[in-house]
């Protein structure tokens, strides 16, 4: 047995890992994501150690079974200067399972950067490349400095250099690792899924007819752009937009000002941080769902494959999504639902409307929405391009 930072019991010795710079469990689409694809290792190598970030109240230490959960919970302010502290404590835990290790998957460059540069490393790293913090860091930290982003981009180049396997999941950016010189023969694409939920009872308060928009509520995923539509549905009183927020109500707050500006406040209802389950039910009731991305470098350059448009295919919910490239990955315009051009509320709304008033075809294509998802882009599905690529690059 040893003794982590903060004074916890760790007893096992691993043969595998996962590192991520995210929370775990949460609300957020990339905790399910992290629930899958560390399960998966897990599966395969019988165990291991899954370091994540805590707070909120999630315990710093849990065991179960085989399987250990560390969480960083340093609140540091400044992004880089957490992001360092949460590279030396990913470091430290490593350190304990060195002569054991056999493959590490992490998801972020601060995961990484202490697992492939590792002395004396002997086990094989996977990088998961959900998105690149060079190009992402311009949207969420805008005062961000171009060196600074220079160095984060500096970054993921080495610690792509230094896996075995990088993991995607869209060709978009697929292409965008290639563009950083990672070789073609390195890059394997395992797509995010989504389970077909069994029938779900209707919210008990659940407007009559409503829309329902999944997800975070950063810029980047047009919330703002979405809310402008629907007040261009005032001649339909009796809908509501439902908006299912992974993030807590305050981050709401610029986004319901806006609200009130339109005068769509009242028709606007909200749902903060609700389990999985819960969401999955306001899906499968809404009438059509919305992902309204947009045409920013963040979902352009890195694009990855959206859960609120495969959850929604899913739950056989016609969606109306942004017409970019990593959602045509997913999803064909007239097929499973309405592609419109990003950024124009205008048309946002248009093909809302159309799918409203001809409820027949839009549930035609909520049916062979919901095919897609079963027809392989389930988790299950995910999973075993995954377990694939463990198998390639074990010794």
């Amino acid at each position: 047995m040893r003794v982590d930072m903060q004074g916890e019991v760790a007893p096992f010795r691993h043969r595998a890992a996962y590192f991520a710079f995210d929370r775990f469990p949460s609300s957020k689409g990339s905790a399910v994501h992290i629930g899958h694809m560390a399960d998966e290792l897990f599966d395969h190598y019988g165990g291991g150690l899954l370091g994540v970030l805590g707070g909120g109240g999630l315990p710093r230490y849990q065991r179960e079974g085989e399987r250990e959960i560390v969480r960083f919970e340093e609140q540091i302010p400044n992004l880089i200067d957490r992001a360092e502290a949460y590279s030396a404590w990913v470091a430290w835990h490593l350190r304990g399972h060195l002569d054991t290790l056999e493959l590490c998957h992490v998801r972020d460059p601060w995961s990484a950067l202490p697992v492939v540069t590792a002395e004396g490393r002997r086990h094989r790293v996977v990088y998961e490349v959900n998105g690149l913090p060079s190009i992402e860091m311009a949207h969420t930290w805008p005062s961000a400095a171009p060196s600074t982003l220079a160095k984060v981009r500096d970054l993921e180049r080495l610690c792509l250099e230094r896996s075995d396997a990088v993991v995607v999941p869209s060709r978009v950016i697929g292409d965008a690792v290639l563009k950083l010189g990672v070789p073609h023969e390195r890059i394997h694409l395992v797509p995010n899924g989504a389970d077909v939920p069994a029938p779900a009872e209707r919210p008990g308060d659940a407007p009559e007819r409503y829309i329902v928009y999944v997800g975070a509520l950063q810029p980047w995923q047009g919330v703002d752009v979405l809310l402008r539509a629907f007040a261009r549905l005032a001649d339909l009183p009796e809908l509501r937009l439902v908006i299912c927020s992974s993030v807590p109500e305050r981050r709401a707050r610029p986004l319901r000002r806006l609200a009130e500006r339109l005068g769509v406040d009242q028709r606007v209802e909200w749902r903060f941080t609700l389990p999985h389950a819960e969401v999955a039910a306001w899906l499968a009731n809404a009438e059509v769902s919305v992902a309204p991305l947009t045409a920013c470098a963040r979902n352009l350059d890195q694009g990855c494959a959206p859960l609120k448009v495969l959850e929604s295919m899913a739950a056989g919910t016609p969606v109306v999504a942004s017409d970019l490239p990593a959602v045509r990955e997913l999803m064909a315009d007239g097929e499973h639902g309405r592609l419109v051009a990003p950024d124009r509320p205008a048309e946002l709304a248009r093909a809302v409307r159309v799918l409203l008033e001809y409820p027949d075809a839009a549930r035609a294509m909520g049916g062979r929405a919901r095919r897609r998802i079963t027809d392989g882009l389930t988790w299950g599905h995910s999973r075993s391009l995954l377990a694939e690529v463990y198998r390639t690059i074990s010794p």
